[in-house]
Order: C-alpha cells, then sequence, then structure tokens
C-alpha cells in the first residue's frame, strides 16, 4: 500500500511540474512508415512560445512511434529531433531570463522519457540559444539540436542574477 501512494505521489509531482512549462500546438505531421494496425510512425511538428521572452517561437520535429504500442501509448520515441526558433514579433521580456531554463517539454514515453529545450543565454553577443534533446531516467541520449535568435542590441535580455 505504502509503495502505491508513492507512485501516485510521484506521478503527481512529476504532473505538477511539467504544468509550468510551454505546451507544443501541432503544426503538422508526416508519415514515415505505414502501419497495418494502429497509426503510422511519423514525424511531428509542433511549435511553442518562449514563456518568458514574447516575440520568439520555436519549432521543434520529432520522431513518434506508431503501430499498436503507439496507439495505447505504451510506445518509445526515439530521440531524434530538430528545432528551430524565430523571432516572431517585437522582442519584450516578460520577466528576468535565468541564464539557463527548460522552456518546453513534452514526454516520449509512458514514464521515463521526454523531449526537452533549454534555452541558455549567450549575453556577450544579446543571444538566446535553444538546445532540444531527450532523456531518460537513467540515461539520455546525445543526439541534439540548437539554434539562436539574436536579441536587437536595444534590448538588453534581462538576466536574473
Amino acid at each position: 500500500m505504502r509503495s502505491v501512494r508513492r507512485l501516485l505521489c510521484a506521478v503527481s509531482f512529476l504532473l505538477l511540474t511539467n504544468a509550468f512549462e510551454a505546451r507544443g500546438e501541432k503544426v503538422g505531421e508526416v508519415s514515415t512508415v505505414w502501419k497495418l494496425i494502429g497509426p503510422n510512425h511519423k514525424i511531428v511538428v509542433e511549435v511553442f512560445d518562449d514563456p518568458r521572452v514574447e516575440g520568439v517561437s520555436c519549432y521543434v520535429s520529432r520522431a513518434k512511434t506508431g503501430g499498436i504500442k503507439g496507439a495505447v501509448g505504451v510506445a518509445e520515441d526515439p530521440s531524434d529531433a530538430s528545432i528551430s526558433c524565430r523571432q516572431t514579433g517585437p522582442i519584450r521580456f516578460r520577466s528576468e531570463v535565468p541564464d539557463k531554463e527548460e522552456v518546453f517539454s513534452e514526454k516520449a514515453s509512458l514514464v521515463f522519457k521526454k523531449v526537452q529545450v533549454v534555452r541558455m543565454v549567450d549575453p556577450a553577443r544579446n543571444v538566446l540559444v535553444y538546445l532540444t534533446y531527450s532523456d531518460r531516467l537513467i540515461e539520455g541520449s546525445p543526439k541534439n539540436s540548437v539554434t539562436a535568435v539574436a536579441v536587437p542590441k536595444e534590448t538588453p535580455i534581462p538576466l536574473k542574477r
């Protein structure tokens, strides 16, 4: 009984900590492998706006596993992902920005794996750098992709010290 309570507490904690991150909006998808039963394997493109930086949107493409396991939500998606962030309007900072912060996360398996986007700041060049990668509870993947958004010089990045 105690182990069930601990598991429920852990799952609740994970759900609550993910509630404060940006959520992706699906832009589109393409099928890569046809499956007789269940959905096809595909590449999905999602967009999210940086939660602290108005005027910056990031597009993430990632592989999604289909078939029976994908249909019931127990498949583990591959670690392949790509990112491209762009200025989509005037850049305004909603608050001070930490030098490194997770800004997007989405699960890539039932419990143990997720795709993440981390924003880093290059203050010397006034640039926001976005890195996407996947991690696991035990071992992550070195597969990653990076993109950068140059902030106009007249808009200094307000770093959280």
